[in-house]
Parts: C-alpha cells; structure tokens; sequence
C-alpha cells in the first residue's frame, strides 16, 4: 500500500518511529491529560543502588572498576614521559627539565583528574549517569523552562560535538596504548620489531571480538590483570626512586612554574606530551554510570594515584641517572630479567586500557540514540544486574574498523602521539562549559563562585588545547576528520527527524474530528486490539488513518501509542505509562522513558490492563509506518542532507526490533515522502 506525500500537500503516511524529536515531552503533552512528575525528580533505583555501595560489593565494583575505568590513564606512564621529551619539542632531558616536566605531570593528575573530575565533575551525574551527553541532558532541563532557543542550541550543539570529539578519541586511544605496550619488542628483542603493527591489530582485533560478553565479565576478567600492573609499575618507580631521591622535588609546584617560565615556547609544546597523563579523565565521568561514584574514587585514591606518582618519579629518576633512557624510559626502568614479563602485563593492562574508552563509547552511543541524534541501533544489555553495562554491536564494529586502520597508518606510538590529546582536550574544556551552566541553573551557586571555577579549569583545558593544537599538520587533524563526520552524522539525524516529524505532524488529523467521523459513519470492527505507534502524541496515528483508508475497518480496541523520551536516564515506574481513554474503543498511552533505557512495547502495555487495556498477545497487533523517503521536497536541508539522511534511515534498526515487538503480530504500511 503506498501513497504519495510532499511537505506542501501531505497526505497520511507512515510513521515508523514514535518517538518525538522535539519539542521536548513537557511542552508536547495534551492538556487534557494529567501532568508527569518532573523527570528530574524521579528517583533512579539504579542510581540508589550504585550511589553508595558497601562492603563486598564496594571491593567488587572497585576491582571492577580498574578494570574498566583506569586502564587508559593506568597505561598512559607508557608513552607519556617519552611524548614530553619527543625529538619533534627540541627538549633536552636534563636535569632541570626532568624535574619540570615531572612536575608538571603529577600537578596535571591532580588538578584534572582529583580537584575537577573527581571531586567536582562527578557530581553532575544525571541520576547516576555521566558523560557529556548526560550533562547536556542536565542543562537543557533547565533550558525547557525558558523561551531561549538560540541558547538551548547552542549548548545543543556544544554537547554533540563533544560526544563527536569523544567518539573520535574512542578510536585512537585502543591504537596507541596497545602500539606503545608491543613496541616493548624492539627493547626486549630488536629482530622481532616487524612485528609490531601486524601483533598490535591481532590483539586489537580479538579485544573487540569479546565485547560481546558484556562489561562486567570483562571487567572481572581485566580487574585483576589491572591490580597487579598498578602494584607493579609502583613498585619499579619506587627502586628507582631510591636510587636518585632527588626526583622527589619535583611534588613541589613550583618547579612546574618556573619550567613553563623558563622555556617559552618549547616549554609550552611539551605541556602536548604532559597531557597525555590525563587522557582518560574524560571516560572516567562517561563509565560513571556502570559502577557509581564511590567506587571510581575508593579505587583512585588508594591505588591508582600513588602507584602513577611513583612510576612518574621513577621514570624521571631513571632519566637523571641516565639521560640516554629517553629512547624508553617505561620498559628501561625494569630489570632485564623482567622485561619479558613486564610486556606482557603492558600488552594485557593496555587492551584494558581500550576497554575504557569502548565502553564509554557504547554508553555515549545508547544515550544519543535516545536524545535522538543517532538512528536506532541494536542494544544488548549484558547484564541482569546493571542497567547501563551495554553493548552495541555496530559501534563496536565501526571502533574496530576504524581502529585497525590508525594502526595501519600510523604504524608507531610517536606517530600517533601527535594525533592523541586534540579530541580530549576538546571535550573537557565543553565539558568545562557545560558543568558551569549546572553550578548555575540546578545547583544555584553564586556567579562569582561559577567564573571562578569555570576559569580555573579553563585556565588548564585550553592550555592543553593549544599545545595539542600546534601538533594539528603531524596528525591531529585526524581525531577532528573523524568529530566533524561524527558531528556531521548526528545533526544530519536530527534535523531529518524533525523535519519529518513537521511533515507527518502536517497530515495528521485532531483526534477529535475523527472520533466524531467514527461517531457519524462507524466502521466494520474486528476482534482484537490494534496499536498504532505514532510520533504525533497529540492527533490521530497518521498509520492509522492510512489502515482506515485501505482496509475501511478497525479493532475493537485501539491505542495509539507514544514514546516520549525525556532527560533523565532511567524513569520510576509510577510515571513510565500515562494512560487516556478517548472513547469509541480509543486510548492514548504516553510511554515516557530514559536517555539510558530501551523500552519494550508488550511490556509496557501488560502494565495497562488494569486501565482498560486488553493487549492479549496472539489478539494484539502492531501497525507501524515505513517511509520511502524522497529528496524532493521542500524543506530545507540542504540536498545532500537529505540523501545523507535517506541512507541513515534506511540503514537504522527497524521499530518492530528495538521496541521488541512480536515479528508475528507487526504490521508495516508503507509511504513515499517527499522532504
């Protein structure tokens, strides 16, 4: 059945997507119908049940945690010294300089990984939830309430690319840690060094093959693996220490200070290579939501802290014994008896450290899915336990592909070091941004109090910034290639959307005219229910009066269902199902659920019953849209806009799946739109 629909004369059509892409569900509801609960002040259980663990589960998720959290900033003593000291900076490792840049490493820790993301960023979770994409949800809360538009779109705009930024940074960091562990080889044993790039995309490689099996188990399997490489790369800082204790000065800020002071320049690209000591502060908010905030910081402070401190000192220790141990000052530092066992625990703890970043990445990608800047895409929960442990198949070949490729072209870890920080940085400092507007609008700080912080970590955000931007023609302009196509993907998706929604919308019927018309003329009626799920929370199913104009009948009962999604990741059940009886056999159920939650029809219909709703399985029936989309219409995206987004909507996961609809009961009715 097709019919044929323009943006100036629409006719019904089918509307396979019933989620609204804007406005928000506040603005969009019925006033008819009783009002929500405000979504941020729905309690999440799961956010109870993470916010403050105790006892064996606290030492469990800790465990977990390093497993998954602190693999990325756990592996960075790796490649981080040796980036600072590059041949590219003209940095000499002498011994003022050795004290300098230590400095300048162990303050970075702790000024961006303790004071900002520990102890202040973690605090803007949504109901648990972290990220940039959480955080922007938090701000345009507030945002709702005002009639501000240009400002909601900017902040709009400001979390989606960092979300595009992060997507990027997902794909180098597996790439340079694993690299900069099997480059151990050419210190070890030289003959083997062709070996390198072809060992470190087969580790790659199987690392995303066992992503299927869930967060959890794998976190269980590399928390242990993660434990012993803290405890070991402490305890080769802490020999070394003892053999030049004078690195020890360099805990005192001030030889920071007077490093940057005195180097000008130089000193000031070198801050490219420091940087790298924090690269994964930004994972650590996004995996907030997998193991809550108490464990994160009970597994910081008691381990990972001092064992990077120590191995920073001994490093710098190692270069003021011998300033020629620049060439590897990580795998120089041990023993030459154990330098084969310390590549293979470099090998295991940096495919650890990938795991941070993929997992981030999988809940980055779950929560834009739901904000409606990406299509539908398969969402496996892997465990019955813990809401947010996920994982996405296509993203997780779209990492692997992508990964595999850097690795393949860059060939080194000093190659990619160049291309490593850029997307980091970027996001942290709109992270900065978006943390300040929260301070503000939700927490009521004064203003003095919001500039104040907002500058401070600005001050270090766009420092790092710009000596990671000189670094933009060696191969930064890698990581921001591959934002600008993420960026380009995710706004082309939500442009499409709401401008399909504004045609569907146009063709659709006030549910009141075509209740009296059923009223006037009643149609033959069926046995069974019928639900229709619509974008159009408000007027009748343009599906539906597509069913109506071709088979002229209708079930005895049907629902025209919504799902409205709001800005919080998980909502209680009270509010989850709003139901309307309309008359004539007709109901309205608005399904309202979380940035973080995928929510499965016959379920959510089961909770109905005892509201008048009959959803019998084998006497229920799914009637959803599919469009054949057409750029020939009149809006205004711009043409290759719309065949861009034609290819995303045909490639997106279909409605019937991710809403987990029977594939025996769904009925497909199909339209040509002209957009």
């Amino acid at each position: 059945m097709t019919d044929r629909a323009s943006a100036s004369t629409p006719v019904p059509a089918g509307d396979d997507t019933p989620v609204t892409p804007e406005p928000p569900h506040s603005e969009r509801r019925r006033p008819d119908l009783p009002p929500a609960a405000p979504p941020e002040e729905a309690p999440d259980p799961h956010h109870a049940k993470l916010s403050a663990p105790v006892g064996r589960h606290l030492l469990i998720l800790s465990l977990t945690a390093l497993g998954v959290v602190y693999g990325d900033i756990g592996t960075s003593p790796l490649y981080t010294v040796k980036e600072a000291f590059s041949a590219r900076h003209g940095l000499m490792p002498t011994a003022p300089n050795v004290v300098g840049i230590m400095s300048l490493v162990i303050w970075s820790i702790i000024l961006v990984v303790v004071v900002k993301y520990l102890v202040f960023i973690l605090e803007a979770d949504n109901h648990g939830e972290g990220g940039v994409l959480a955080l922007l949800a938090l701000v345009l809360q507030r945002q709702h309430r005002s009639n501000d538009r240009r400002r909601r779109q900017l902040f709009i705009i400001l979390g989606v690319f960092g979300t595009a930024l992060l997507f990027g940074d997902g794909l180098i960091t597996p790439a340079i840690s694993v690299l900069s562990a099997v480059e151990g080889l050419e210190i070890v044993a030289p003959p083997l060094s062709h070996v390198v790039v072809p060992a470190t995309m087969g580790i790659l490689l199987l690392l995303f093959m066992v992503q299927r099996y869930g967060t959890a188990l794998v976190g269980r399997a590399f928390g242990p693996v993660t434990l012993v490489w803290f405890l070991v790369i402490g305890m080769l800082g802490l020999i070394e220490i003892t053999r030049a204790p004078r690195i020890v000065a360099a805990i005192n800020p001030w030889h920071a200070v007077r490093f940057l002071a005195g180097h000008g320049t130089i000193g000031f690209i070198s801050l490219g290579g420091v940087f790298l000591s924090v690269t994964g502060a930004e994972a650590l908010y996004a995996d907030m939501g997998h193991f809550g905030k108490r464990p994160i910081r009970l597994a910081f402070f008691t381990l990972v802290l001092p064992s990077l401190v120590l191995n920073y000192l001994g490093q710098g220790a190692l270069l003021l014994s011998d300033p020629r141990a620049i060439e590897n000052p990580f795998y120089l530092l041990a023993p030459r008896w154990a330098l084969y066992p310390v590549l293979f625990l470099a090998t295991l703890a940096t495919i650890v450290a990938s795991q941070a970043l993929i997992s981030g990445v999988f809940s980055l990608a779950q929560q834009a899915m739901q904000l409606g800047f990406i299509p539908r895409m398969t969402i496996v929960h892997t465990s019955a336990r813990e809401h947010g442990q996920i994982y996405v198949p296509q993203i997780n070949t779209a990492l692997a592909v992508g990964t595999l490729l850097i690795v393949a072209g860059f060939k080194s870890s000093d190659a990619l070091g160049a291309a490593y920080g850029i997307a980091v940085t970027g996001t942290m400092a709109i992270t900065t941004l978006l943390f300040a507007v929260v301070t503000r609008s939700r927490w009521g700080w004064p203003l003095w109090r919001v500039i104040g912080l907002a500058v401070f970590f600005l001050m270090f955000d766009l420092a790092f910034l710009g000596a990671n931007a000189l670094k933009l023609m060696q191969g930064g302009w890698v990581p921001l290639l591959i934002a600008v196509a993420v960026l380009t993907l995710m706004t082309t998706w939500k442009r499409g959307r709401e401008a399909l929604y504004g045609i569907m919308k146009s063709g659709s019927l006030p549910i009141d005219l075509l209740l009296n018309e059923i009223r006037r003329r009643p149609p033959p009626r069926v046995a069974g229910t019928a639900v229709f799920l619509t974008s159009d929370a408000e007027g009748a199913s343009v599906v539906l009066l597509h069913h109506l104009k071709h088979n002229k009948a209708l079930h005895e009962q049907v629902v025209l269902l919504s799902v409205l999604p709001t800005d919080v990741p998980y909502v209680k059940e009270a509010d989850r199902v709003e139901v309307k009886p309309l008359g004539e056999g007709f109901f309205r159920v608005l399904v309202h659920t979380g940035f973080m939650e995928t929510p499965n029809i016959p379920e959510l219909l089961a909770m109905c019953v005892d509201r008048g709703i009959r959803a019998r399985p084998m006497e229920t029936s799914y009637y959803l849209g599919r469009e054949m989309l057409l750029p020939t219409g009149s809006s205004r995206m711009a043409g290759w806009r719309k065949r861009l987004f034609i290819v995303m909507s045909r490639n997106a996961q279909s409605a019937a799946r991710y809403f987990g609809l029977p594939s025996n009961r769904v009925v497909e009715l199909g339209a040509q739109i002209e957009f």
